[in-house]
Order: structure tokens, then C-alpha cells, then sequence
């Protein structure tokens, strides 16, 4: 973006002990493999420790016990690495500057309400009775449905849908093509054919959400979908109706959630991962990728079911041994009662 910051500029901003040159200057951020003399990058772990004494980076943002052992280099100082360094990623590439205002082609209603600086673009369309919160933009292309309230300072990019009735907080981003408030997979059978069973809930995003591309969340049956604050959902996960997702937790790309599931806060999921409806999911629990969860987790905690990778051969042995796993555990319990009938017998 051609902004130059010295170290000392950085330090003030990210509240970091400069170690080395102060006034040396930086005009970006890379990463420790591709950062030459004017890069800032990063190192959170000792494993890293001899790329980052190969690295050309002109500066390195790390933690005090890693900043003794890059003596000699440029270092800011900080508590926590990876946040500040986000932070210093916002301070050389900031959002640019957008011009508020209705772009000709976009369709709002008369009875919408834009707050002060919204900004409208091309060929977007705005629903009856929608508002629209002060300095949020809408990208080329979104459909706002009727009835539609959104926060202050959202960020809605290309192709964003939101049905009617739906509801964001403030700074909330989401992210190209993005589904918010579609019905909900309802259907009642009815001896020879499916019926639909209209969703008349909402959906309610919390503040601070960021929802990732192509992501879907379908609106309520009868109560509302809802997504805490804080949360951040990557892309092509589908969300089912009625669930709710506590504050906080982030959810990894590929990710399905069937209906009426309640996850916790502070929860983190791995990609995709697979959890069927109506389970109860306590805060602060981690499922590692591509888990299938099949009941309720109660505790915090780190849960696993992936097979590990192996080699073909060796898994079609194991698959073979699976498929008869019921039976040899039948034999196993009978050879175990005639080995206790005849411990018995001895006794």
C-alpha cells in the first residue's frame, strides 16, 4: 500500500518493547520464507526458531523468551505474537476508503432506511422495510430482503443474500455469495410424498460475526436460528435450523451442523467435521477435523474420531477385520464365560 513505519511507530501501536534499531523502517509484512529487508513477519514457536535466523525480514514480532534467542535481530516484543502481528497486518494494508452513497444501479425501496454514510453498490437490491445501520456497505450484486435490520459498520461483499426478516449486529462481514436466513430443510411425510413445513423462524447474528464465502444459515422452523457474538464461521459450512452457535467459537471450512444443535462458547471445530441435529455441545470443546459427532458432549475438552491416513493395502486388511468385528467380539465373550466356568469348576 506504500506506507513506510518505523519500529518505533510499530511499537506504539501494537504496545511492544522494541529490540535493535528503532527507527528502522518497514514498508509490509511477509512471511518469514518470503520477507526480505523491508518485511515485518513473525515467530510463535521454538520450531521456528531457525527460519527465523534465516529469514532476510527486516523486523520479527515475537515473545520475550524468543527474543533472547534471536540476539542481534530487529524484534518487537509482545505478549501475544500472532494477534499483534494481525494487528500490524491492518496498520500497512488498511481497508480502503469507501465512498458512501446509492450506486445508480442498485434498487432500494422507498420504504428502506439508510443511516448516515451507507454505501450501496452496484446492482444491489434493498427490501421494504429494510435498515441499513450507519457506514455499512453493501457489495455489487446482495439482496437485502424486507424487513431486513442490520448494524452499524457491516461489510456485506459480492452476492450476499439475506431473506427477509433477518437480523445482524454491529461490524459484522459477510463474506461473497453468502446465505443468510434460506428455509430450512422442513419436511413432513405424508404416505406417498414430502411435505414442506413452511420456516417462519429468523435468523439473529450477533455482533462481530464473520461469516466466510458460500457459507449458509438457514432460518428457524418455528424459533430463530442464532449466531453469538464473535463468532467466525469459514467458508462452505452449512448451518441447519434452529441451531445455535455460543460466542465465540470458530468453526474451520466444510463444516455441516444439522437442526436444533446447540454448540457452545469458545468452542473451536475443525474442517469438516460433521455433527447431526439436536445435540447439546458444552463450551469450550474442540473437535478435531473431519470427527463425526453422534451424541452430546457434556465437557470441555478435545474430541477426536478420524481414522488416521495409512496405506491402501493396509487399510482394505483393517476394513476386512471391521466388517467382522461383530462376530469375533460374539466368539471372544463366549470363550471368555468357558473360561469362567471352568475357573469355577477348578475352584
Amino acid at each position: 500500500m506504500g506506507r513506510s513505519l518505523s519500529l518505533r511507530e510499530l511499537a506504539a501501536q501494537l504496545d511492544a518493547e522494541v529490540r535493535g534499531d528503532a527507527l528502522y523502517t518497514l514498508s509490509g509484512v511477509a512471511s518469514l520464507a518470503h520477507a526480505g529487508p523491508t518485511h515485518l513477519s513473525f515467530v510463535l514457536a521454538p520450531k521456528y526458531l531457525s527460519e527465523s535466523l534465516a529469514s532476510r525480514a527486516g523486523a520479527l514480532v515475537t515473545d520475550a523468551a524468543l527474543a533472547e534467542r534471536l540476539a542481534g535481530r530487529n524484534c518487537l516484543v509482545v505478549a501475544r505474537p500472532h494477534v499483534q502481528f494481525a494487528k500490524a497486518i491492518d496498520l500497512f494494508h488498511p481497508e480502503p476508503p469507501t465512498t458512501p452513497g446509492v450506486h445508480p444501479t442498485a434498487a432500494v425501496h422507498p420504504d428502506a432506511m439508510l443511516e448516515a454514510d451507507v454505501a450501496i453498490g452496484p446492482q444491489a437490491t434493498v427490501g421494504a422495510g429494510a435498515r441499513i445501520g450507519a457506514r455499512s456497505r453493501i457489495g455489487p450484486g446482495s439482496w437485502i430482503g424486507e424487513d431486513v435490520e442490520m448494524g452499524e459498520d457491516c461489510r456485506l461483499y459480492g452476492r450476499v443474500s439475506l431473506y427477509p426478516g433477518c437480523r445482524l449486529g454491529h461490524r459484522v462481514m459477510l463474506h461473497a455469495g453468502c446465505v443468510i436466513g434460506a428455509d430450512g430443510f422442513g419436511l413432513a411425510w405424508d404416505g406417498d410424498h414430502w411435505r414442506k413445513v413452511s420456516q417462519v423462524g429468523r435468523v439473529i447474528v450477533g455482533d462481530d460475526v464473520e461469516i466466510g464465502a458460500n457459507t449458509t444459515v438457514d432460518r428457524g422452523a418455528l424459533d430463530d436460528t442464532v449466531i453469538e457474538e464473535g463468532v467466525k464461521l469459514d467458508n462452505l459450512i452449512q448451518v441447519a435450523h434452529n441451531v445455535r452457535i455460543g460466542a465465540h467459537t470458530a468453526i474451520a471450512g466444510c463444516v455441516g451442523i444439522a437442526g436444533s444443535t446447540r454448540i457452545g462458547s469458545h468452542c473451536q471445530i475443525g474442517g469438516a467435521a460433521m455433527i447431526i441435529g439436536h445435540l447439546e455441545i458444552a463450551d469450550r470443546v474442540v473437535i478435531s477435523a473431519g470427527t463425526f459427532v453422534a451424541k452430546d458432549i457434556r465437557d470441555a475438552g478435545t474430541y477426536t474420531s478420524v481414522q488416521p491416513l495409512m496405506p491402501h493395502a493396509e487399510w482394505k486388511r483393517n476394513a476386512a477385520l471391521l466388517r467382522h468385528l461383530d462376530d469375533m467380539h460374539g466368539r471372544l465373550k463366549t470363550l471368555e464365560r468357558r473360561v469362567n466356568d471352568l475357573d469355577q469348576q477348578m475352584d
